[in-house]
């Protein structure tokens, strides 16, 4: 499921300013990046499966690897887990009402952070 007009698809940001507003918010880096694009994910574990949260970007000056990079922000996606073959996120899945207004509000929230020292 991709959430459309956050407006977290318009901001450009420090890539170590991001690391910290998004780990506040439970959003990790770990290992998901390369030289270009990062990847946040924040997991979700309910009774009907778990779920990912994902916030994407790519730099746009420097590289993730310097963690000196401004990172242009893509639209937001949450997804299901398939053991064992990865997460989907496709127009069929069902996910959760409650977990889809808990994913908004988190959203809300990270712009609003965001925008405080986004470019």
């Amino acid at each position: 499921m991709k959430f459309e007009n956050t407006g977290i698809e318009k901001l450009k940001a420090d890539l170590g300013r991001l690391d910290e507003v998004m780990l506040s918010h439970g959003l990790v880096r770990e290992g998901q990046w390369d030289y270009e694009r990062v990847t946040f994910d924040k997991k979700f574990e309910l009774k009907d499966g778990t779920f990912y949260l994902r916030l994407r970007g790519y730099a746009v000056e420097g590289d993730i690897d310097s963690r000196r990079a401004i990172i242009q922000l893509l639209p937001p996606l949450l997804g299901k887990h398939y053991y064992p073959h990865g997460v989907e996120y496709g127009e069929g899945e069902q996910f959760p009402a409650s977990l889809v207004n808990q994913c908004k509000n988190l959203l809300d929230r990270l712009k609003e952070e965001i925008e405080a020292f986004a470019e």
